[in-house]
């Protein structure tokens, strides 16, 4: 509906000479629809979805405030806006109409004017309330769909960071894609919402971001590290943190703090601030975990890669000094799918 044309209104009355006058005074500039009871108004709203309805109020059987209150409780006919046609012009009556949901009166004797001006004016108002409406779809849809674009960019920009790791270092690029399906593994099994556990996969991708500050005579070097090159490759924490710092971003606020805490542990003894306990955010200890967990079963230039039985026992080893001992728990139960990520990424 987008003109006054176009509009249907449905005439409900018992008394066939009031249908007649507002027939000759609606005709012209309406389609019309006629019922002379109340449960035939009911079954005609619901099949024609009418613009508005002049609804009768004293019929036999079921009277105008029992229609009008039971088309509103329909969500398919609440919408409809209803003018009572009456007789009774007493407080107390419009009161209990405009309680069942009418929007207006009109009184007999009808005044053909009044009819007529008070009907354009609700099916005026009714066809800026749909496109109004119409309007705020649209809107919503363009936003839905820019949000989309925006994770699908992130997400773009996410692998293109992983596709840099692996030019520097291929086994660098497979640790992110399997650090970001443990995460996500790992935030589920933990309860955490769809939109939460998805933020944690994408942002922990971003957890040793830091490291590019690292020089490559540490970060590749094949043996041990000295005590001075270890507390080097600890500032990566807060390189990674400075990086990430100042977004207005989910994603990158998550990331920031994943950054910073993804090696504090859970008994005080970690880096970089020491923190103990529920002190490390919830993903900085997720990530703590998986961060671990894949560095043991994988090859490294110091050591070679676990078995995964051996590398689940060592996680539940470290239960309530290294890690949270509830996610530990929950962690190593989830073998099946944790074996599933690193033969895909194999």
């Amino acid at each position: 509906m987008n003109e006054l044309g176009a509009c249907r209104i449905l005439i409900v009355d018992d008394t066939k000479t009031n249908v007649d006058v507002l027939i000759r005074a609606l005709r012209e500039d309406y389609k019309l629809g006629v019922a002379l009871d109340g449960p035939k108004a009911i079954v005609y709203a619901r099949a024609n979805h009418p613009d508005l309805i002049l609804l009768d109020i004293l019929m036999p059987g079921l009277n105008g405030f029992e229609v009008c209150k039971t088309l509103k409780q329909d969500p398919e006919t609440a919408d409809i806006p209803i003018i009572f046609i009456t007789a009774m012009d007493s407080t107390g009556h419009k009161t209990k109409g405009f309680e069942t949901g009418a929007v207006d009166y009109i009184t007999k004797p009808f005044d053909i004017t009044e009819v007529k001006a008070r009907v354009r004016t609700h099916l005026s108002l009714k066809i800026a309330q749909e496109a109004l409406k119409n309007h705020n779809i649209t809107l919503e849809k363009k936003v839905r769909e820019r949000t989309r674009e925006l994770e699908e960019a992130q997400i773009e920009i996410l692998e293109r960071l992983e596709m840099a790791a692996k030019y520097r270092d291929k086994k660098t690029g497979n640790h992110l894609r399997r650090m970001s399906e443990y995460c996500r593994i790992m935030g589920k099994a933990a309860g955490l919402s769809p939109q939460e556990y998805n933020t944690l996969a994408l942002a922990s991708t971003m957890h040793d971001v830091g490291k590019i500050g690292i020089s490559d005579i540490i970060l590749l070097k094949p043996g041990k590290l000295t005590e001075e090159e270890r507390e080097i490759m600890k500032t990566h924490t807060t390189i990674g943190a400075k990086l990430l710092a100042g977004s207005g971003h989910p994603l990158l606020r998550e990331a920031e703090i994943i950054a910073l805490t993804h090696h504090e542990n859970w008994d005080g003894t970690g880096y970089p601030a020491e923190l103990k306990g529920e002190e490390i955010p919830l993903f900085g200890r997720i990530v703590r975990i998986c961060d671990v967990f894949d560095a043991l079963i994988s090859d490294r230039p110091y050591k070679d890669a676990w078995p995964l039985a051996k590398t689940l026992e060592q996680i539940q080893e470290g239960s309530g000094t290294l890690f949270d001992p509830e996610l530990a728990a929950l962690f190593v139960n989830l073998e099946p799918e944790l074996r599933k990520v690193i033969d895909d990424t194999a």
